[in-house]
């Protein structure tokens, strides 16, 4: 997983500077400045007197020694605790704070730590007591500026105020990185064009490396000030693939760069002082990769995963991501929900609901005695109230997993010392019991739980953890019954994540975490109310004028957890999950997924179930003009065609509806019901009837066998924009700001008495209404108004379930999906949005540069008619414009296509019908 891929990475690297130092022995918010060749004195001035070859590190509240043997033990000497710094007197320093200039410097002082001795990791070991030691760098000339240095730091490490001792090593840090600049003799090429050079940091968890980055017209470059762990870091921009702008300690200062479609572990993350330059610095990157890679949505993934082209645990990690989680932010790692409650059966049922965690309900409402405690406590805590003291997700949780393979990150987080052996990751069913009945512990997994590396679940450094109170050592994890191995565990828990029953509840969870039910009265209600200090805005750092104040609370929120960034605000719709794989075939389910983002025979889980028809739309970019014809005078509103095909009717602006034959390629009839354009038409059932709507506000019934219009509905007060026919019922949308359903048929010949038709319901609107069409079910109808809204109505209650104002102009054309658990419109803004019927949720939202007047869809690739006469294929999946064929020479107006996809028909503004075909 991403930690475990970050680790090997930053071991790599210590192989090649040949170090057993890193940035993990400092202490949190600590730097490391610079470093000096050097001989430690052991026994000055005895008959054992000998010398210790190393390096000399100045960091901003310690200096580190660290010998080039590994035998010997990394010291580190706390600046705080030192007594005396200057020059080694015969008996002793007599001076306090004498410089010296000579090459020796005498640090004395009350403790001392030793660290990874014969190079292996174990706690610190600290010595207490008035210890001198004396230290020889190589160039004597150097010494005064390093004492110097030393006294200066040692000052600020003793202020009383923690804000005070922060302002001062800013200031010292400022200063340096001030009288230093990027060497662009690092440069890849003499011909690279410098765009911008600003002061940053590199962010690894817990420590920050300061430096300069810089960017030119090919490389992104960071140049840590210390050299440290090399002299440069430069990603190629050709090779960069997403950038996402990050919250760092809640404020707008981090910028994360991948090279990496799907890893969660990033190739650098820079921290910056100011966030313009942050800004600055985003912009040049997302101008270079403009052309070259789809910045991605929350909703374009959720729209993925909901047709199963993501796996479960695939948009969890994109989710995490898109919400300010990395694995290179410890306060801010990638959270992954408890799924398995059942930890004591011999065998794992996965077909059982009872084997899983309740979605629903945040972990610490899962425990009803624990949750009346809490919510009791809750009601009589003064404002701000919360429910829980602590956290799902810390830098302590973390590595309380990770430990054995993170061992230096504990060390380093807990100040040179493992947990209590009682208290460590010891055992999967006792980490979830604690989970379930501890008083103060809420914590969520991590992506590694569902990942295929095992190591964090082995002991397998050989590391002493210690001993727990019945006398066993801590070792490896330990695992439930139905785990046989380490490796089963992981795999069962990814069948888990994948199965049936976590599909069809995640969203569940995605409320609680990522959503709508994170904040405010939802979060109240659904039991999930942490502290104020743990939401995004939930504190303004810059209001705060107290040093030590602000500090604390910095401290507190990198350290107590972080709520990640809210990305839903409205239910978060469910997976489409019909004829879901079996658990048997998860696994494999997964992996062709992960190799391929549509896999062969799973395009769509909507109800298309003709293999011809899904062939047909996997080649809906392969459409060709057949023939075309102009019959009318004026631009095409409505396409119909008979049952057999072989007539075609339209309706046009000039009036007229046409019939023409494909076979004789001959106008067969042509009818006028008014002298005002007529906007629709459509074919009732049996073919014998055609009606058209009109913008004198009528709409009309054509006899074909009579050759007569048969009826006349005389509905709305202004113009008939578009009908529909479905069960008997009429549908009428009207520039009035209504949408009408009638029911009753038309008379069945000419002559006879006209019927009446009965109004069954009328949706209000408050504005014009410009398209309308229906669910298989007649049981929902979606509208598009002219100032951009799509009105999503219960037929049944008629009453409007969702009003989304997802357009900034008029909506063309909407439709339901073949499953109809998904709507797309069209406008005149040039979007083409994909809303979730449940929830009323925005999940996609494509532009094009053009107005898009019509489409069809099958639930995957759109086909949309466009202002210029273009036809767009647009992968829903994909979010991308796949395929532009030329067609009209004006705006495509309608589009038809046949039941086995065939075959399509277009009608434009430049009074032209087109017939396409496929070409497979």
């Amino acid at each position: 997983m991403a930690f475990i891929r970050k680790q090997q990475r930053e071991q790599q690297l210590q192989l090649y500077s040949k170090e057993r130092f890193s940035l993990l022995l400092l202490n949190l918010e600590e730097f490391y400045f610079e470093q000096h060749t050097a001989n430690h004195i052991q026994h000055k001035g005895s008959q054992n007197e000998r010398k210790v070859r190393g390096s000399f590190k100045i960091c901003s509240k310690s200096v580190i020694f660290e010998p080039d043997a590994i035998s010997e033990p990394i010291i580190k000497i706390p600046l705080r605790d030192c007594i005396k710094i200057g020059r080694h007197g015969e008996n002793g320093a007599s001076r306090h704070f004498v410089k010296t200039k000579s090459g020796w410097i005498s640090l004395i002082f009350c403790q001392v730590y030793f660290i990874k001795e014969h190079n292996i990791i174990a706690p610190y070991k600290i010595e207490r007591g008035n210890i001198e030691y004396v230290f020889e760098l190589d160039v004597s000339g150097k010494v005064e500026d390093v004492v110097e240095t030393l006294l200066q730091l040692h000052r600020a490490s003793c202020l009383d105020k923690l804000g005070d001792q922060t302002a001062m090593i800013t200031a010292i840090l400022q200063s340096r990185l001030a009288r230093t600049s990027f060497d662009k003799n690092r440069f890849q090429s003499v011909s690279e064009k410098l765009h911008m050079e600003c002061k940053a940091e590199m962010v690894t968890p817990l420590v920050t490396n300061p430096g300069h980055a810089c960017i030119t017209d090919t490389n992104l470059y960071f140049q840590p000030l210390n050299g440290y762990p090399k002299l440069v870091v430069q990603i190629a921009l050709q090779d960069v693939r997403r950038i996402y702008k990050r919250r760092h300690g809640l404020m707008p200062l981090g910028l994360e760069v991948f090279c990496t479609e799907d890893d969660l572990c990033s190739d650098i993350y820079l921290k910056f002082y100011e966030p313009q330059d942050r800004d600055d610095l985003y912009f040049y990157l997302a101008t270079y990769l403009e052309h070259h890679v789809a910045e991605r949505t929350a909703e374009s993934y959720t729209l993925q995963w909901q047709r199963g082209h993501l796996s479960n645990r695939q948009y969890l990690l994109h989710l995490n991501s898109l919400a300010d989680r990395s694995c290179s932010d410890l306060s801010q790692y990638p959270v992954f929900p408890w799924i398995i409650s059942d930890y004591r059966s011999s065998e794992l049922d996965l077909s059982n609901p009872g084997t899983f965690r309740d979605l629903s309900k945040p972990v610490g409402a899962l425990n009803k005695e624990r949750l009346e405690r809490l919510l009791t406590r809750y009601k009589e805590m003064p404002e701000p109230r919360f429910m829980y003291g602590s956290h799902y997700s810390s830098p302590g949780y973390v590595l309380f997993y990770l430990v054995r393979i993170a061992p230096e990150y504990m060390l380093c987080l807990q100040n040179g010392r493992f947990d209590h052996a009682d208290r460590m990751f010891n055992s999967i069913a006792e980490t979830w019991k604690n989970c379930l009945d501890g008083a103060t512990d809420f914590k969520e997994l991590i992506p590694e739980f569902y990942g295929d590396d095992v190591s964090f679940l082995v002991n397998s450094l050989k590391l002493d953890l210690g001993k727990r109170q019945g006398g066993q050592m801590v070792d490896d994890v330990g695992l439930p019954p139905w785990a046989r191995s380490p490796e089963d565990f992981l795999q069962k828990s990814k069948d888990a994540l994948e199965s049936s029953y976590v599909s069809e509840h995640l969203h569940e969870w995605i409320d609680l975490i990522f959503g709508y039910k994170q904040r405010g009265s939802d979060a109240v209600g659904a039991h999930n109310v942490f502290h104020p200090l743990t939401y995004e805005g939930g504190v303004d750092l810059n209001s705060i004028e107290d040093t030590d104040e602000k500090v604390a609370m910095l401290t507190q929120i990198l350290e107590f957890g972080q709520t990640p960034k809210q990305l839903f605000v409205t239910p978060h719709p469910r997976r489409i999950t019909p004829k879901f794989k079996s658990v048997s075939e998860t696994s494999s389910y997964n992996t062709s997924i992960a190799d391929s983002p549509v896999s062969p025979g799973e395009e769509s889980f909507e109800d298309l179930t003709e293999e011809s028809r899904t062939l047909a739309w996997n080649n809906i970019t392969k459409l060709q003009l057949h023939e075309h014809c102009k019959i009318h005078k004026e631009a095409i509103t409505g396409i119909a065609v008979s049952g057999n095909g072989s007539s075609v009717f339209t309706t046009s602006q000039d009036s007229t509806l046409k019939m023409f034959s494909k076979e004789s390629k001959m106008l067969q009839r042509s009818i006028s019901f008014s002298n005002m354009a007529l906007s629709s038409c459509l074919l009732l059932p049996g073919d014998a009837t055609v009606i058209s709507s009109s913008w004198d506000n009528n709409v009309y019934f054509y006899s074909i066998a009579f050759g007569r219009r048969q009826d006349t509905l005389m509905g709305h007060d202004d113009a008939v924009s578009k009908i529909c026919w479905q069960d008997n019922r009429l549908y009428s949308a009207s520039w009035d700001s209504t949408v009408k359903v009638w029911s009753g048929v038309p008379a069945e010949m000419p002559g006879t008495k006209r019927h009446q038709f009965d109004l069954l319901a009328e949706l209000e609107h408050e504005v014009s209404v410009d398209t309308i069409n229906l669910n298989a079910a007649s049981t929902l109808l979606v509208s598009g108004t002219r100032e951009g809204t799509v009105n999503i109505w219960d037929l049944t209650t008629a009453t409007v379930l969702h009003q989304i104002p997802c357009h900034s102009g008029a909506v063309s054309d909407t439709a339901f999906s073949p499953g109809n658990r998904h709507v797309v419109s069209t406008g005149e803004d040039g979007c083409l949005n994909v809303i979730d019927v449940q929830t009323g949720m925005l999940i996609s939202s494509m532009t094009s540069e053009e107005p898009q007047r019509c489409f069809i869809w099958d639930g995957n690739y759109v086909l949309s008619g466009s202002q210029s006469g273009e036809l767009l294929v647009w992968d829903l999946i994909g979010g991308k414009i796949s395929e532009r064929i030329q067609g009209h020479t004006g705006a495509v107006t309608c589009v038809w296509m046949n039941e086995q996809c065939s075959s399509v028909i277009t009608g434009g503004e430049d009074r032209q019908v087109m017939f396409w075909k496929l070409q497979y």
